[in-house]
């Protein structure tokens, strides 16, 4: 168990923070078995983010009060239970109950861990393996989350975090804690912090919104999608080595990689077409600022500031709440816009069928299965494969049917291209806004 602790902790951090997005891909899977709406698919995701968001500093100041260990291991706990109770869910209202009570164990989960790493790897070492789970974690949580809703189903993703978080809670008990005997106390970092929260808004669009139109708008499956979005990950987990040799201040890299996921957010609001090879150069681009800037501002938010647990507290509270105004910000926009997309959208396929080489009786047939399932899908990019799939059509004019059928599914992509356009743009712009508060000179304490 000795052996084990630090890993089973640093673990535990990522596990907890990929959760702030590992049901992203399987969100449409979560939709049709649970039959939710979009606002509510959206709360699964912001009632995480945001529970995690307020209790981080408050469980932080209880941790610091009472032993560290209990409040750490009562966290995992609590998250263990929480994950298995999201698995069993039946309804949306109790799989948003559940991720609620997960994110309230998370929290203490977090900073319990950040006081017990350093107090058995000691500060410098301690604080790295906090960040660098929790980095892992974010930009991991789509891929896995994706990969395990293919291979297997939604649930997965929630079953295979309690095992590691049972292990935990002896791991957390093991450690005695260092306390500093007369404890100082400095005001948060607010800049760091700032910057944390609007480039954790700007990643939304990155971790949310990309996967959301790899699945909904251009339907690609779960595990295609996770083997995109792996480009994020790989690339953040490159940034490091790339920039070592630069030798660059922290507050200069930071600055690069907020550029950087600026660009990267811009070039994915413009693609020539819907085709997965455009989003790889700047989901790169994303992924090296995502590597460069948020484990820089977390220890530029802990560093030399006590008590260190409640200063992680606020770095958690700062990314979340960022994450939080990147959903309530995004989401209406994109929402705003697919709808605005859809009259066009049903004009061109109007036309589509009109101009199709096919009997009459079949472009009937056709235009009453594209408006039915048109209506059924009025607030979500429309699948319109079940329409052809359910049409009997005369075998001369199959050829003629499958061609508009591709037709029609290009329109619906390039619609949905387009309905995604602002909300990356927003995006984009929230990276820039990141760079007002590193511009800010840290005055000597």
């Amino acid at each position: 168990m000795r052996r084990s602790r630090v890993p089973l902790l640093a673990l535990t951090v990522g596990l907890v923070l990929a959760d702030s997005a590992v049901v992203t891909l399987a969100l449409p899977a979560i939709l049709q078995k649970l039959h939710g709406s979009v606002p509510q698919i959206a709360w699964v995701l912001i009632s995480f983010n945001l529970v995690l968001a307020v209790c981080a500093v408050p469980a932080a100041r209880l941790c610091e009060r009472f032993d560290q260990r209990i409040c750490c291991a009562a966290g995992i706990a609590l998250f263990a239970a929480a994950s298995a109770a999201c698995a069993l869910a039946g309804s949306m209202e109790l799989l948003i109950a559940a991720r609620s009570a997960q994110a309230l164990g998370g929290a203490f989960a977090l900073v319990g861990a950040l006081e017990l790493l350093v107090s058995v790897q000691g500060e410098r070492t301690g604080v790295g393996w906090w960040i660098a789970a929790g980095v892992v974690g974010t930009a991991a949580g789509p891929v896995v989350g994706g990969l395990l809703t293919q291979a297997i189903s939604w649930q997965a993703i929630f079953v295979v975090q309690v095992p590691v978080a049972v292990l935990a809670v002896p791991a957390a008990l093991s450690i005695r804690p260092v306390r500093t005997a007369t404890p100082q106390r400095h005001p948060p970092a607010l800049a760091p912090n700032l910057a944390l929260a609007l480039l954790s808004a700007a990643l939304t669009a990155a971790l949310f919104l990309l996967v959301l139109l790899l699945v909904e708008g251009w339907r690609h499956s779960p595990a295609t999608a996770a083997l995109t979005v792996s480009v994020i990950p790989l690339a953040a987990a490159a940034a490091r080595p790339l920039v070592r040799g630069l030798r660059a201040s922290p507050t200069v890299e930071a600055a690069a990689g907020s550029l950087l996921i600026a660009g990267g957010l811009v070039a994915l609001a413009l693609p020539p077409s819907a085709h997965l090879a455009w989003t790889i150069a700047p989901q790169a681009l994303v992924g090296l600022g995502l590597g460069m800037t948020v484990d820089r501002l977390t220890a530029a938010a802990l560093r030399d500031r006590l008590p260190r647990a409640v200063h992680g507290g606020w770095t958690i509270a700062a990314r979340h709440l960022g994450v939080v105004a990147g959903l309530l910000v995004l989401t209406p926009v994109f929402t705003a816009s697919l709808e605005a997309a859809q009259g066009p959208a049903q004009e061109a396929v109007t036309a589509l069928v009109l101009d199709a080489p096919l009997q009459a009786s079949d472009k009937v047939a056709i235009a009453q299965a594209l408006g039915d399932r048109l209506a059924d899908q009025h607030d979500q990019v429309p699948d319109l494969r079940p329409a052809f799939a359910s049409l009997d059509i005369a075998p001369g004019d199959r050829p003629a049917a499958d061609r508009l059928e591709r037709d029609l599914d290009d329109q619906v992509r390039r619609a949905a291209t387009r309905a995604f356009r602002d909300s990356f743009l927003i995006a984009g712009a929230l990276a820039l806004l990141a760079l007002v508060p590193l511009s800010v000179r840290r005055r000597p304490r």
